[in-house]
């Protein structure tokens, strides 16, 4: 390589330096995984070039051995990584190593705790390879050019890790990327054959391409050793993983792979391997990971598989293979039937792969279903992180609404613990015999959804309810009509009907409340003209004195209040109010003569229901200034 030109001082992005802190600070406790991010990158690169040269086989440059070399020099105590994939020009330099070009950055900084344990498993959520170099290095050149680009056009980046990091222009003859890690001096062990070899093995083994090095071969005697005869030899199996068959494949190998293709630094939650042949041929590899990205709630956010055709990348996040609510899902997908040249826009029309997506959306929820049975300890795990992206299923895919519904988890008035471990079958298991509606409530968080009064009656008859309180929750249950037979009913909406639940002796005190209280409902409906639908005495009562109850076919409050934060403009509906019959504050209701305190002690029942739910008041100040008016009365 020729003299530096072009040569200028950049800084890093903020986010970037801040990186580089924790980097240098061996946040990493496992430093040697440095090697595996390197090669990975590099395999990367290769896949990328192979793909362009489909369309312009000039890339190649009379070089279409595609290859990674390691080599180290334990006198001057460096490491490379060599390859020749697609490399990178000066902007692309700037790009990828000045910045860190995922989004999510500033959720991934306020999420750092200072635990380095913590931090490390958010590092990995993140995915920002490149800079575990620091964990090793004190400083790191990169020499690249781009495949296609002049030899004058290579680009030479050097940084010690602080606040800034040089870049320049040299001569690079051959395409491809290389990277020089200047090591520590306490990281000497790095400069070791046997060392290297171990770990590309370790870590490098399912990469589809050579990772090469230096032959070591014995001295022979007699003879002097010759510096110019210089031997590579493969040190990975070169094989792509998921064209192995499963037998031959270590746990330890699938959970390396995982990690290589989805830049995760934590081992996967399960795995599903599978190839099919018939009017189809294809081999997928899918894994659930452990831990959420930071942007797994941005549904517009990139997602997907890696497409392979015939073991050549076509291209990375291929969303068409599976819907929107399984985007945590990661993996490959090599199909034998697909066009070397095909497009996003292909993909979207071609048949074959609806019917891809249709087998590879039932492979993924029978892993899931499996881990639920076999370990629910590991898919609880994995709910914590991903159950409410889950629950956007029965919305998307009519037809896995049943499987989909068997693997949800909620929160019940079994344990009113706010943690989701009980499943629909387990809740249809404790059923009573005489029960026929599996029964739940919405509410803005746990706490408002386990005391709210409509549960009231059940906790009395010993009836389970589920606690809904994820904002995702009321769309889930407007598409989750019904599930092994038995449908389901929100306690806050219309009037309540517990059926066989119900004794006789029930029903008919209930009637008789209706036409004993029937002026008082009257009186009531007028005191609150224009803020409620209706007024009726109630059987879901015990402790309370009244409650809010919205149409069965209305939009739940849960939903009213999310879509009107989001700037939505509601159709104006108004709620039931129903009253407690056997409750003391009613029956003083009934007895009032004052139609001044009638009305002010109606708009309190009505306000305090109101907040049971978790709602809001229309005009705070008044209800308190009636309230302190009704102490005051007492006090008199």
């Amino acid at each position: 390589m020729t003299t530096e030109t072009q040569k200028e001082t950049l800084g890093f992005q903020t986010e970037v330096k801040q990186l580089l802190h924790l980097m240098i600070h061996s946040l990493y406790s496992n430093k040697e995984i440095f090697l595996r991010e390197l090669v990975s990158n590099a395999s990367d690169a290769a896949d990328k070039l192979r793909f362009k040269a489909l369309a312009d086989g000039g890339l190649y440059e009379s070089d279409p051995d595609l290859k990674i070399r390691i080599e180290f020099d334990a006198e001057a105590k460096t490491i490379s990584v060599i390859d020749n994939g697609i490399g990178m020009n000066r902007e692309d330099v700037i790009e990828h190593l000045g910045t860190i070009a995922k989004s999510g950055t500033s959720e991934f900084l306020s999420n750092l705790t200072g635990d380095q344990q913590k931090d490390s498993q958010l590092i990995g959520q993140f995915g920002v390879g490149f800079y575990s170099s620091f964990i090793v290095a004190d400083r790191v050149e990169v020499f690249t050019r781009k495949a296609g680009d002049e030899v004058a056009n290579g680009v030479h980046w050097e940084s010690h890790g602080e606040g800034e990091f040089s870049i320049g222009t040299v001569d690079k003859a051959n395409r491809g990327t290389t990277i020089v890690l200047h090591l520590k001096d306490e990281e000497n062990e790095f400069c070791d054959s046997w060392r290297l070899r171990s770990l590309i093995r370790k870590y490098s083994d399912h990469i589809s391409i050579p990772v090469e090095m230096i032959k070591e071969n014995p001295p022979v005697e007699g003879e002097e050793a010759d510096e110019e005869k210089i031997e590579w030899e493969p040190v990975n199996n070169a094989t792509a993983l998921w064209a192995r068959s499963r037998s031959e494949v270590s746990d330890e190998e699938y959970n390396e792979f995982y990690k290589h293709v989805s830049h995760d630094f934590q081992d996967p939650l399960s795995w599903s391997h599978n190839r099919v042949e018939g009017k189809l041929e294809y081999t997928s590899l899918l894994y659930v990971p452990s831990k959420a990205p930071f942007d797994m709630w941005n549904r517009d956010g990139i997602r997907g598989l890696k497409l392979y055709v015939q073991r050549v990348f076509i291209m990375d996040e291929a969303e068409q293979f599976l819907p929107l609510y399984l985007r945590f899902i990661k993996g490959v997908v090599d199909s034998n039937d697909l066009s070397l040249n095909v497009s996003r826009e292909i993909l979207q029309k071609d048949p074959a792969i609806d019917s891809m997506r249709t087998a590879l959306t039932k492979r993924s929820l029978d892993m899931l279903t499996k881990m639920s049975s076999k370990d629910q300890e590991k898919y609880q795990t994995f709910w914590n992180e991903f159950g409410q992206v889950l629950k956007e299923g029965p919305a998307e895919d009519f037809g896995n609404r049943e499987k989909i519904a068997k693997l949800l988890r909620f929160a019940s008035t079994q344990t009113d613990s706010s943690e989701q471990t009980e499943s629909l079958d387990a809740y249809i298991g404790r059923m009573k015999d005489e029960q026929k509606a599996i029964y739940y409530v919405v509410a803005e968080n746990h706490n408002t959804a386990k005391s709210s009064p409509h549960l009231e009656v059940f906790r009395k008859k010993g009836i389970e309810v589920l606690l809904l309180s994820d904002r995702v929750d009321e769309w889930l249950m407007s598409n989750l009509n019904e599930y092994d037979g038995k449908t389901f009913q929100d306690v806050a909406k219309g009037g309540l009907d517990l059926g066989e639940i119900e004794n006789e002796e029930e029903k008919k005190k209930q009637e008789e409340s209706a036409k004993e209280y029937s002026s008082l409902v009257e009186r009531v409906k007028e005191a609150l003209s224009g803020k409620v639908d209706e007024v009726r005495v109630t059987n879901r009562l015990v402790d309370s004195p009244a409650c809010l109850v919205v149409g069965e076919q209305d939009m739940g409050m849960q939903m009213r209040r999310i879509m009107e934060a989001a700037g939505q403009q509601m159709p104006e509906t108004k709620p039931s109010f129903e009253l407690n019959p056997d409750h003391p504050l009613v029956v003083k209701l009934n007895d009032e003569p004052d139609v001044d305190r009638f009305n002010d002690l109606s708009l309190v029942l009505f306000d305090q229901a109101n907040l049971a739910e978790g709602g809001q008041l229309d005009d705070p100040a008044a209800y308190v200034q009636r309230l302190n008016k009704l102490l005051l009365s007492l006090s008199q």
